[in-house]
């Protein structure tokens, strides 16, 4: 628990978009659910970061058993408008990915029939 974390490295990393860099930094820090605020919001940075990397599938592995991960993955899918890729999440029984895919559908002037 005494591992030290450059926050300024890491910023520094994802302002330049060296992804790998900034995720490497961010996730030796960074725990889930941990009482300590600092590395849960790491955490939560870890998520996000994998998805502004791209790194898709490694968030959707994590969302299997991360509450965080799944999250982040549906709000990408959301701000992306893949409505196809929520709507198979929600026939998984994904409530987030439902709820964000009626919010798209919406969005769109679709109406909420279309969704499952």
């Amino acid at each position: 628990m005494g591992r030290w974390f450059d926050h300024a490295a890491a910023e520094a990393a994802e302002a330049c978009g060296d992804w790998a860099t900034a995720i490497e930094l961010v996730s030796e820090y960074a725990e889930p659910y941990s009482p300590d605020h600092h590395r849960h919001n790491a955490h939560l940075w870890h998520m996000d970061l994998l998805a502004k990397a791209g790194l898709l599938t490694e968030l959707a592995d994590r969302a299997d058993n991360d509450v965080h991960a799944r999250r982040r993955l549906d709000r990408f899918l959301f701000e992306e408008g893949n409505a196809g890729e929520l709507r198979r999440r929600a026939d998984r029984g994904d409530k987030t990915a439902l709820h964000l895919l009626v919010r798209l559908l919406r969005g769109r002037g679709q109406h909420a029939e279309h969704a499952p």
